[in-house]
């Protein structure tokens, strides 16, 4: 029964959005497989939220990879279209004195 004692029924379309709506297709694994899986499971987890967790850590993966790549590629890109080049030790050298700077800073921040 709902406010004032007035049945509620929800439809399909009323029921929150994280309400889930899809599923995967059926996986067949060998049995050891699923008894690994089955062996790491963490308190409160499921078999079906690891999967889902792993499937959405995969496609995070691969999305950053292949955001990786294309700025590599533009990069690339950029480099033959101007010419302008960096010597990688000159870089590395600048990247460590930056570190070096961070470093000192928190070691300051740090100190009473």
């Amino acid at each position: 029964m709902g406010r004032d004692g007035v049945e509620c029924i929800a439809s399909a379309t009323q029921l929150p959005a994280i309400m889930k709506t899809a599923t995967f297709p059926s996986l067949r694994v060998d049995p050891e497989l699923r008894d690994a899986a089955e062996s790491v499971l963490q308190e409160g987890e499921t078999l079906s939220s690891l999967i889902e967790t792993s499937v959405r850590e995969a496609i995070d993966r691969r999305r950053t990879r292949a955001e990786f790549m294309a700025r590599g590629l533009a990069a690339r890109d950029e480099t033959r279209r101007t010419g302008v080049t960096f010597d990688a030790d000159d870089v590395h050298a600048e990247l460590a004195q930056t570190l070096a700077a961070a470093r000192a800073t928190l070691q300051k921040k740090s100190r009473p």
